[in-house]
């Protein structure tokens, strides 16, 4: 008896201590890194040889575009729909609304990704947020069915990802592999991002019928990579197969560390812990994977990306730029240029804020803005699809 309440006593000493542990371990300041880029940003308000038109208009905050096989273009948007441009024409159609698709601040219809055998099997997939019968925000990642003008629910593919209504990252596609990658968020949460258990500030990576590779790398999980604070974009360069990433850096809230900027393009590694929130930049720490850039004087927040003509095109949100890396591939994807297509400046922009980009069936860059979304002034006719094509 004497024991335990010896036991007791020791508990009710040490248990404050734990408390004020644990605090301190979620307000630990990050260890920040270099700058791994060692060029200055260009800005190019006019890009030279490039010619840009506005393709379609007035669209509401949208987040993905992605063509079909035959042309047929089709936008996710955040509110819940996804509308089709068919092929040869400008004008939206309606073309499937997502049931159950919750809106709230960042979340919403995020991701969209055609199935890499599509011409035969007719299959699309999106991510979006909703509630369960909990009334808890989650996100999931459900198959459609396309038939012509529309389409219909096929299969849900993976459930309850955690999800919040900022910092939820959403963007999905299918690498070179055939397996379907998936970003999530940190939930405001950032140490969860270094919990390889929780699917939260993941990259996450299943099949097409939401079952877990058996190459992945955490024995039973979907979890691909870690240590990501909100995932953003996608791109494998066709060249080497080499991965990336992009993320959105922290916001300068108090669990933060009070760190601001430093969002991140990563070169993203199997099994590899990304650092957040334990460091940002590139320490050079050889437990933690260094970005290949960074910004950390102005939000850059990058969102979809592509590989274009050899080099990486990133869509800007508040530095309202499309942003072009050129890499040197032979020394491991080192950063040689960085320029800020129709940017003048920091978060100024011709066009505002821009979401997502990708290439068309002709050869051409699509890309588009996210001026609806709140955080940008309006201009006429927003949000718009802008075709850039080169000379």
């Amino acid at each position: 008896m004497k024991s335990k309440t010896i036991f007791s006593l020791v508990l009710i000493f040490l248990f404050p201590l734990f408390i004020i542990a644990q605090e301190n371990i979620q307000k630990a300041q990050p260890i920040l890194g270099e700058v791994p880029q060692k060029t200055e940003d260009v800005f190019l308000p006019e890009v030279p040889g490039v010619k840009v038109e506005v393709w379609v208009d007035s669209l509401t905050i949208p987040w993905s575009l992605r063509f079909l096989p035959n042309g047929d273009a089709l936008v996710a948007q955040r509110t819940g729909d996804i509308v089709r441009i068919p092929a040869g024409q400008r004008e939206q159609e309606k073309y499937f609304d997502v049931p159950g698709a919750v809106h709230e601040v960042d979340a919403g219809l995020m991701g969209l990704a055609i199935h890499p055998d599509f011409e035969n099997n007719n299959w699309i997939y999106i991510m979006h947020a909703f509630r369960n019968q909990k009334d808890e925000l989650l996100s999931k990642v459900v198959r459609l069915e396309h038939r012509g003008n529309t389409a219909v629910l096929d299969k849900v593919i993976m459930e309850n990802i955690p999800a919040y209504a900022i910092h939820l990252g959403g963007r999905i596609a299918f690498g070179p592999d055939g397996l379907l990658y998936i970003g999530t968020g940190d939930m405001s949460q950032p140490f969860l991002a270094q919990d390889v258990n929780h699917l939260a500030s993941k990259i996450l990576r299943i099949t097409d019928e939401g079952e877990i590779p058996s190459d992945n790398p955490f024995e039973n999980s979907p979890v691909y990579s870690y240590g990501h604070r909100v995932v953003q974009g996608f791109a494998w360069d066709p060249e080497t197969g080499a991965f990336f990433n992009s993320e959105h850096g922290p916001s300068g809230a108090e669990v933060e560390g009070s760190v601001r900027y430093r969002d991140e393009i990563n070169k993203v590694e199997k099994a590899g812990n990304h650092g957040w929130p334990v460091v940002v930049g590139a320490p050079g720490m050889s437990a933690y994977v260094d970005p290949k850039a960074i910004w950390n004087k102005a939000a850059v927040p990058p969102a979809g990306m592509t590989f274009y003509r050899g080099d990486l095109y990133v869509a800007s949100l508040g530095g309202q730029a499309l942003i072009r890396l050129v890499f040197d591939k032979e020394n491991d994807y080192e950063v040689k240029k960085v320029e800020r297509w129709f940017s003048y400046a920091p978060s100024k922009g011709i066009y505002g804020r821009m979401r997502d980009v990708t290439i068309g069936p002709d050869g051409n860059l699509y890309v588009t803005t996210s001026n609806t979304d709140g955080r940008a002034a309006v201009r006429i006719h927003d949000d718009k699809i802008l075709k850039l094509t080169f000379e």
